[in-house]
């Protein structure tokens, strides 16, 4: 039996069926995502809120006097009307699609001025906040997924979710208030060595490591469950709550 390579002919019908498959592949996932960019004025009051249903948040700073939105929607496509109002600008995909079925991820890249407070909420997903230097920062996520706070410099700080990390790299104001919860989760705080706070943490036994902040005016309750008191001056109101995980303190 004699064996022949393949015509140039059979090896051309080959490649052009390839290209023809990735075309289609390709054409699907432009069909399949859609993605959309804006730019809002950041006006007097520089105030973010953002009612997500799932996909990655991400929020960082940059030296513009003005908020640009990235949006990047899976199929099926949600409403997009983000708004501004006297409190600052508001984006409700949670509202603006309420009534319809299944809606895609919706992951948002948003750049704003430093001062700006923000308020994020998502289903399901990520949340990541940098080099916010507002009044607040509060990132609440109702199901699955990390919070990532870094470089944040606000009076208020509210991290939540039930399951997934959080962590947080910043500085405490003082008279500020911070609180860091998570049903099943670890909570990392780094914080610089100088910082003062008056803590409640609150784990299961023996999952509560404060490093260097520990000092013997610290109080161990509930079998070691629980720990409270003063660092440093103690003006910074602190809370932290795991169900299910380890809190985690770290020096920088």
């Amino acid at each position: 039996m004699n064996i022949y390579p393949p015509t140039t002919r059979n090896r051309t019908g080959s490649l052009a069926a390839i290209f023809v498959f990735l075309a289609a592949i390709s054409s699907t996932v432009a069909f399949a995502q859609q993605k959309v960019s804006r730019n809002f004025p950041a006006g007097k009051n520089v105030r973010l809120e953002l009612k997500n249903l799932s996909g990655t948040i991400t929020v960082e700073t940059w030296q513009k006097d003005e908020i640009r939105i990235t949006a990047t929607m899976e199929s099926p496509v949600a409403h997009f009307n983000p708004r501004q109002t006297d409190a600052g600008l508001v984006i409700d995909i949670v509202g603006d699609n309420r009534g319809r079925g299944d809606v895609g991820d919706m992951n948002f890249k948003i750049q704003v001025p430093a001062r700006t407070s923000v308020d994020l909420e998502t289903r399901r997903g990520q949340i990541n906040v940098s080099n916010i230097q507002g009044d607040l920062v509060r990132a609440h996520i109702s199901t699955s997924g990390d919070v990532t706070l870094s470089g944040i410099n606000a009076s208020r700080v509210f991290a939540s979710n039930t399951t997934g990390d959080i962590f947080f790299d910043g500085e405490f104001a003082s008279g500020g208030t911070y609180e860091f919860k998570s049903g099943q989760g670890n909570i990392t705080l780094q914080l610089p060595a100088n910082c003062g706070f008056h803590l409640v943490a609150t784990a299961p036994a023996k999952k509560i490591s404060l490093g260097r902040f520990w000092n013997d005016g610290m109080k161990l309750l509930g079998g070691g469950r629980r720990i409270t008191g003063d660092v440093g001056d103690g003006r910074a109101s602190v809370t932290i709550t795991t169900y299910q995980g380890d809190i985690k303190f770290v020096g920088r």
